[in-house]
């Protein structure tokens, strides 16, 4: 089987600590093209990302819950005593960072686990588990692994906690309004620390990403290369694109 993705076995073009994934404007919907502008973070949760402030300004009634409770959420864990579950008080800001700088590959990975392309379905069943095994690497690229992956019912996220199942519904509906099958929800977890990844995805037939059993293998080779430049594979009428 040829490898998913185009540059599996090149190497990234630009050095990794200068490289940066493209993100969506959580109001608009806008894609982040970084040689021209890069998106701001919500500087309460660090999650968000909005292409201007007249965006963030806009979404901040909605976003206000969410964003003090996990902000909250933040300030809590860095008061954790230090030891073998909680090794870095700067795990969570790690975690938030990791989950940020791999947003494509993961939401690529999420996709391939629950089958969306044949079953969309399963966009409202399950949900991607994905397990961490954290590094003090000094290079924030390397600093984690994937220990492994997991299928679960989407209510293991949800049910948890209401305001994080109230922000996912919201994206659901607006996602759906915009004419997609609804919000893939990928949780990242590290020792005991986790973030909630939800992704607003179109409808299979304007998704070209080529179907992949190989997407566990592709996931850890990226991660634990500290490799940021991820491109998948997709087989169009027009030919092979990547990226």
């Amino acid at each position: 089987m040829a490898p998913a993705a185009a540059n599996y076995y090149s190497a990234p073009t630009h050095p990794p600590s200068k490289q940066r994934g493209h993100r969506i404007c959580d109001t608009c919907g806008a894609i982040e093209n970084p040689s021209i502008q890069k998106f701001r973070y919500c500087g309460g949760c660090m999650t968000t990302q909005y292409c201007s402030p007249e965006c963030q300004k806009s979404d901040w009634p909605s976003h206000k819950a969410i964003c003090l409770h996990t902000a909250a959420q933040v300030s809590g864990a860095k008061q954790l005593a230090m030891s073998a579950t909680y090794p870095d008080e700067n795990l969570v800001k790690h975690l938030r960072k990791f989950t940020s700088t791999h947003s494509s590959l993961l939401g690529w990975a999420g996709f391939q686990a629950l089958q969306l392309k044949r079953l969309p379905a399963n966009i409202r069943q399950n949900a991607l588990l994905v397990e961490l095994n954290y590094n003090p690497h000094a290079e924030s690229l390397y600093r984690f692994s994937v220990a492994g992956t997991h299928i679960v019912p989407r209510s293991y996220v949800t049910s948890h906690d209401p305001l994080v199942s109230a922000d996912i519904d919201r994206r659901e509906e607006r996602c759906r309004r915009n004419g997609g099958i609804g919000t893939l929800v990928i949780l990242v977890q590290c020792n005991g620390i986790s973030q909630v990844m939800p992704v607003e995805v179109d409808p299979p037939s304007k998704i070209t990403w080529d179907l992949r059993d190989d997407w566990l293998e592709v996931l850890r080779h990226f991660v634990e290369s500290g490799r940021t430049d991820f491109k998948p594979i997709s087989t169009t009428a027009r030919g092979v694109v990547y990226g």
